[in-house]
């Protein structure tokens, strides 16, 4: 499936899911929970990631993190809140840095909250419209919320948030 990066850039996804009974791959692998868990990968030099199942809590996968280039994080439903909370909690909890990717029911209108949120890439479901995901990024370019990567080094809010501009009103 193709992927989209953070820039909105169709990317080829190098990542290769792996079913828990399929041999290991010398290259990219998103293993499950249990197989990641279960399997001996010392020595593996290929980059290891994880499908994150919705019901898992970011707090029983932190011993796992520092092992991990990628966590796919999954929308069941557009309406399900889950990834969101997941990557947010990958992030700031817990210092994950390597690739979040949402993956599954994911709709061009959540991309941008999703990158607040802290997802790097989407897995782009088959036959989307790569336009239309770019163009949902530039509709709302303004939160009202800043996230934390957004802070400036002294913890305010961006000049251009809304929350900067209410302070720099207020202050004036």
């Amino acid at each position: 499936m193709p992927v989209l990066d953070a820039k909105g850039h169709v990317v080829t996804d190098a990542w290769v899911r792996i079913a828990d009974d399929a041999p290991l791959p010398d290259a990219p692998a998103i293993l499950s929970l249990a197989r990641l868990r279960a399997e001996t990968l010392a020595g593996r030099n290929a980059p290891l990631g994880l499908a994150l199942d919705p019901a898992t809590q970011p707090e029983e996968i932190a011993e796992l993190l520092p092992r991990l280039a990628l966590v796919a994080v999954p929308l069941p439903k557009s309406k399900d809140g889950r990834a969101f909370t997941q990557a947010r909690a990958l992030r700031e909890h817990f210092g994950f840095t390597g690739e979040i990717r949402a993956t599954g029911h994911v709709l061009p209108d959540q991309w941008r909250m999703l990158r607040r949120c802290g997802v790097s890439t989407v897995e782009l479901p088959e036959g989307a419209d790569a336009a239309q995901w770019q163009r949902s990024r530039d509709v709302i370019d303004i939160a009202y919320q800043p996230s934390p990567s957004e802070m400036t080094e002294d913890g305010a809010p961006p000049a251009g948030s809304a929350l900067g501009l209410r302070r720099r009103r207020l202050a004036a």
